[in-house]
């Protein structure tokens, strides 16, 4: 093993001064659960992403569950009526349909690692209701197409943005995931906007948004936050139905707001760590870069290579302390998800071949010049 600086895939950056004065606020405040904190990064996050709405959860997975429970009691979905999905996904994507008695449709994904529309619109039956589109890296891919299919189709569109936390249109400068029925984001520690663990799901419809707030909080009508600003405190709350306990809470906020203040700044950050690794590597024949949608200026959560010997190379740089990983395993070879088998053969065929470089904001030009050299280093050795 080398004696090296060890470089991680991913690992966060806190501006921890920034993010001690945020959380100090709520302790000296005595409110770190629901609201305040959480309310004015919703606020900010609306201004951000201009989207209409945003309720601050405590992790994407509870609001991928959150929207497909809302839409299936909202829209009368049945026990089995279908999905489409991706395999090249984390897991919680394709558990929060199962978690709702809802059958995963694997379509075939692109070379940007999203779904392809083709494959998509193949799948679609009678008993199709919604599309969870991923978008895998911070990358768009046919992004556009998607909206379009599922509106032809009168298919309710998910957008899975656990991954694309700043992603933007070039030609207008506002944010990807307006478009969708529904946008969840991730703010979990190696996110672009990093906390502790922490989401936001974000509908379009208000009317959805509010019920989010209730089924976040166990179904209660009001949560403690709005009773105890209620200018009296007022304990008596009803519980009409059901829910979860999936709210945030002001301390993962807390540091979100300062994530926030610098997303743009670090993102921009990230997209200079890729350029540099496609300038560096484009010439090696044996290895595929995975390219991400022009028409995007990309959040760039992940820079990913594809080669036809991926767990050699991961290997050998670990051997020089250089830790990559890879996003992500084909879901349908897991035992769990067996039994949704499809014929996807550009997922296998990624799914055997993908790494994912190290990309984050403790790297610098060094590090990098090290990760590309000794991925030169392997083909020349080769």
């Amino acid at each position: 093993m080398s004696k090296e600086k060890n470089i991680q895939v991913l690992k966060p950056l806190f501006r921890t001064r920034e993010v001690l004065e945020e959380i100090e606020d709520c302790l000296e405040k005595g409110w770190t659960g629901i609201g305040y904190k959480t309310e004015e990064f919703e606020e900010k996050w609306k201004v951000f992403t201009n989207f209409n709405n945003c309720h601050f959860l405590n992790s994407a997975s509870s609001g991928l569950h959150l929207a497909l429970n809302i839409y299936k009691d909202k829209l009368g979905w049945e026990d089995g009526d279908e999905i489409i999905t991706t395999g090249l996904t984390f897991i919680s994507t394709n558990h929060a349909i199962l978690y709702e008695n809802l059958y995963p449709v694997f379509a075939d994904i692109d070379r940007s690692l999203c779904l392809n529309p083709d494959s998509v619109e193949r799948l679609i039956s009678k008993k199709t209701r919604a599309l969870i589109y991923v978008g895998v890296g911070g990358n768009a891919g046919n992004f556009k197409s998607i909206v379009k299919l599922c509106k032809n189709h009168n298919l309710v569109l998910i957008l899975d943005a656990a991954h694309m936390a700043g992603t933007k249109w070039k030609e207008n400068n506002t944010h990807v995931g307006s478009e969708s029925d529904c946008a969840v984001f991730s703010f979990q520690a190696v996110k672009n906007l990093p906390s502790g663990d922490a989401g936001a799901i974000c509908f379009n419809d208000k009317e959805l948004d509010q019920r989010a707030r209730k089924l976040s909080w166990l179904g209660i009508d009001k949560s403690t936050y709005d009773r105890f600003t209620e200018g009296s405190y007022k304990w008596r709350y009803d519980v009409n139905d059901l829910g979860f306990n999936y709210h945030g809470n002001s301390v993962m906020a807390a540091i979100c707001l300062v994530s926030l203040r610098y997303l743009d700044e670090d993102n921009q950050y990230r997209r200079d760590i890729s350029d540099t690794y496609t300038y560096g590597l484009k010439h090696l024949s044996s290895i595929n870069l995975i390219e991400h949608d022009q028409e995007i200026s990309s959040s760039r959560h992940l820079y990913q290579i594809s080669l036809d010997k991926r767990d050699d190379l991961m290997n050998f740089l670990y051997e020089k302390s250089i830790y990559c990983g890879v996003h992500y395993l084909n879901n349908q070879d897991y035992k769990i998800f067996r039994g949704f088998k499809n014929e996807v053969k550009m997922t296998k065929y990624y799914s055997d071949k993908l790494l994912s470089l190290p990309l984050h904001l403790n790297l610098n030009t060094e590090d990098i010049e090290r990760i590309i050299n000794s991925i030169c280093s392997f083909y020349s050795n080769d």
